[in-house]
């Protein structure tokens, strides 16, 4: 019974760290995603003329 709990630790081990490698993967994504978003729209409230230039 022991020998079978080790070998399905060993069998799951790297399942749970590919998650946990892509849920990092994620996160950091989601970050520069929203960082980036907020860049510009910081850029854009600091300077309104220059981006959204009004046409006559």
């Amino acid at each position: 019974m022991k020998y079978f709990v080790f070998l399905s630790l060993f069998v799951l081990a790297p399942g749970l760290s590919g998650c946990t490698v892509l849920a990092i993967a994620d996160a950091a994504g989601s970050a520069v995603v929203y960082g980036v978003k907020t860049t510009v729209n910081v850029l854009d409230a600091v300077t309104p003329d220059i981006v959204n230039k009004k046409k006559d």
